[in-house]
């Protein structure tokens, strides 16, 4: 295995797969032990990685990195796995051999998505939708906060554990709830005054955010550019405030986005703690939106900012 992002690789043997104490490679090594274990038809190979993808940015380059070898290798030696198997085996290697407790969100949407389309996913039942996005005039522009976000994976797993122990104490009374899932706000306000403050903030993010999920589904679907705006301002101030996976600059560049007229809507995306604020800028103004938003950031944290255009295509694919 080659990486051409760290200009480094290794060697492995597929008959002793374990795992490394170099984290990059055991996205790698989680993917190919859930690949043995579905099938014996996997044989010797080299593989270089190439990636235009920036890493700890919150855009999914570990998922992006474990479908792609997954599907690559599912062609190169016809292992009939279908598209969901390889985005299951991808988020149970991140589990196992990475350690994040990740949801199977980005796994999902790396292999299944479809051009011009968001996707809908009940990460209870995997049933989805394929919604339309149409912005135009409008454009998804990244900024790419530079600030890593390295701790995303353990408080990944420190909020996962908050929310299901506030699901704990809500089954005492209702015993049919077995994630956040199946609780609305009517039911969680009661709690507001017995639950530990940060247990009951973090159950009150997911909750709501559930909401605003399906609200902007509905948004797009009848084509609600605000509405669609004030969902994502709406979802950063519980990621920064409820949650609190946000970090300085990422709440910098969102706060500073609301006194631009031609940004309808912005959040942190990705795990949090840094990578890339998601704004939805009407395309006459990108240049200028980007040329500001870089001055003032470059002012209060002495960072060059990176911004890029991003656009909902298909998902893992065959190069010819």
């Amino acid at each position: 295995m080659y990486s051409e992002t760290y200009d480094t690789g290794f060697e492995l043997n597929l008959n002793a797969v374990a795992k490394s104490a170099v984290e990059w490679e055991n996205y790698i090594l989680g993917v190919l032990n859930e690949i043995l274990k579905r099938t014996d038809q996997l044989q010797g190979f080299d593989c270089v990685l190439q990636s235009d993808l920036p890493s700890g940015s919150g855009l999914s380059s570990s998922a992006a990195l474990e479908c792609g070898l997954a599907f690559g290798l599912n062609a190169l030696f016809d292992l009939e796995l279908s598209k969901l198997e390889m985005v299951q085996l991808s988020q149970t290697a991140e589990h196992r051999y990475v350690g994040t407790q990740c949801g199977i969100m980005d796994q999902f949407a790396s292999v299944m998505s479809k051009s011009g389309h968001v996707i809908l996913l009940d990460c209870k039942s995997l049933d989805y939708d394929f919604i339309p996005i149409k912005l135009h005039p409008y454009k998804i522009i990244l900024l790419n906060t530079k600030v890593s976000h390295n701790l995303a994976s353990s408080e990944y797993n420190t909020r996962k554990h908050e929310c299901e122990t506030g699901v704990a104490i809500i089954q005492r009374k209702h015993p049919k709830v077995t994630s956040l899932r199946d609780v609305d706000e009517e039911m969680l306000a009661p709690y507001k005054e017995t639950m530990d403050p940060i247990i009951f903030n973090r159950c009150s993010f997911i909750v709501s955010e559930n909401k605003r999920v399906l609200e902007m589904a509905k948004a797009l679907r009848v084509n609600d550019l605000l509405s669609v705006g004030q969902l994502l301002y709406a979802a950063h101030h519980g990621i920064s405030t409820l949650y609190e996976v946000s970090c300085a600059e990422s709440d910098f560049l969102v706060e500073f986005s609301k006194d631009n007229s031609s940004v309808l809507g912005a959040r942190q995306t990705g795990g949090g703690f840094g990578g890339c604020t998601l704004n939805i800028v009407h395309e006459d103004a990108v240049e200028q939106f980007v040329d500001t938003a870089s001055k003032a950031y470059k002012k209060e944290f002495d960072i060059d900012l990176d911004a890029f255009e991003v656009k909902p295509t298909g998902g893992t694919s065959i190069i010819a």
